[in-house]
């Protein structure tokens, strides 16, 4: 069985899990049957925004940390200090501090993420062109037939890309390697913090059998609740239907699902899919029901997405608005646009539709937009005969984006933000 220094980067013939190097006496060591043979990576970044910000504050290594909101907030992202008390992303932040009274919290800062996340991507794809970026801090890589360029098997160029990110970025990362996607992105998860798992091609089934049906990615609480309500609990009583019993039992996605349970997955790496989503949302501090209100707030995520567009290099097709009320029921209204647009009044326009239709004396405790339908940016606002204004508009915002990365978010504000009790109208009135 070979294994392999994931210190020093040695390769063995034989050996086993954390038995100590004979090169340089560590104990990370990695064994697996088929680690020399395997090429598709799965790389996801331990605890990202809370990384960064330990990284940037170093007194913080040790105490609990959480990234988000204010006190009606959610927890954007925790620390494994923090997890260890219950913590947990999403949670309402009184949940959170009531689990972890003792905890830091620190307001997100995403310029300093999106930064931290563009130089793992650059060390990436120094390992193969291959990179398929998921989120800000996951991505899946293949590395078939690199090992001639780089003069070692996929295994050892993961592990120091482990190292290296670690010197250079100063945060974490857990690496699960397989022969696909799926189980690449299993044994990352089973691994974290800062681990590497392996699932071989010969082990997957078995494997995968014993484990609750909540372990595959895609099946949230809803649907292991009906999984088991079919008596379906586990993966290896799911990977057992035949095709026709489990459409049968699941529906059209059931073969898929069956399939996956076994750990089958013919997805390829594909560099041209970029981001799931983009999208910005706020918790407000107190219940807002007016829709002017409500709009201030919309605008301001407009803007954030806006922003966020033209960083990842994207377009929106369409708009979502996302509401949920002081009761906590999530409502999401989606509408298509005319044409792809990174324009935030164009964005505020479509949402501000959409938002009328709900604003009806509702209370609600957050707001958010997000992009439907991504397109390259190359494609947005364009205009054409019958519309001449849209690359005005364009170019009047690029002004303003130009003004704003030289001297601040604040250089220029929106008339719209200048409503009744806005810091804005509150300063203008000091």
């Amino acid at each position: 069985m070979s294994a392999l220094c994931r210190d020093c980067l040695a390769i063995a013939e034989t050996g086993a899990d954390g038995e100590r190097c004979p090169s340089c006496g560590g104990v990370r060591t990695l064994a697996h049957p088929e680690l020399l043979a395997l090429a598709i990576a799965h790389v996801d970044c331990d605890a990202f925004y809370a990384s960064v910000e330990k990284r940037d504050r170093p007194e913080l290594l040790s105490r609990p940390v959480i990234v988000g909101g204010g006190v009606r907030g959610v927890v954007t992202a925790a620390c494994y200090v923090a997890r260890v008390s219950g913590v947990r992303s999403a949670m309402p932040m009184f949940k959170a501090l009531k689990a972890c009274p003792e905890a830091v919290v620190i307001r997100p800062d995403f310029a300093k993420y999106v930064a931290a996340s563009r130089q793992i991507r650059r060390l990436m794809e120094r390992l193969t062109p291959l990179v398929q970026p998921l989120s800000i801090d996951e991505a899946v890589l293949d590395l078939t037939g690199t090992e001639a360029l780089h003069g070692a098997p996929p295994a050892a160029v993961l592990a120091g890309f482990a190292g290296t990110v670690e010197r250079e970025v100063g945060v974490t990362v857990s690496v699960g390697l397989a022969p696909n996607r799926l189980l690449a992105k299993i044994a990352a998860e089973r691994s974290k913090p800062r681990g590497f798992g392996v699932i071989g091609r010969a082990e997957a089934a078995g494997l995968l059998a014993r484990e609750p049906v909540g372990v595959l990615p895609g099946i949230g609480p809803a649907l292991a609740r009906r999984l088991g309500a079919l008596g379906l609990t586990h993966l290896g009583q799911l990977g057992a239907l035949t095709p026709a019993e489990a459409r049968r039992k699941l529906g059209d996605d059931g073969p898929s699902l069956a399939r996956r349970a076994r750990g089958e997955d013919d997805r390829p790496v594909d560099p041209g899919r970029d981001a799931k989503s983009i999208s910005a949302e706020t918790t407000f501090d107190t219940d807002l029901s007016r829709p002017a209100d409500l709009e201030r707030h919309l605008w301001r995520m407009a803007e954030k997405l806006a922003r966020r567009l033209k960083e990842k290099e994207f377009a929106a097709g369409g708009v979502v608005l996302k509401l949920k009320t002081a009761a906590f029921a999530t409502r999401t209204r989606a509408m298509r646009l005319s044409g792809p647009t990174v324009l935030p009044d164009r964005l505020f326009a479509a949402a501000r539709t959409l938002l009328a239709r709900e604003a009806t004396g509702t209370a609600f405790r957050l707001i958010g937009i997000g992009a439907a339908s991504l397109c390259p940016i190359a494609d947005a606002d364009r205009g054409d005969l019958a519309d001449t204004d849209t690359p005005r508009r364009a170019a009047a915002q690029a002004a303003v984006d130009s003004l704003r990365s030289r001297f601040g978010e604040d250089a220029v504000t929106k008339g719209r933000l200048f409503g009744a009790g806005s810091p804005h109208a509150r300063s203008m009135r000091e």
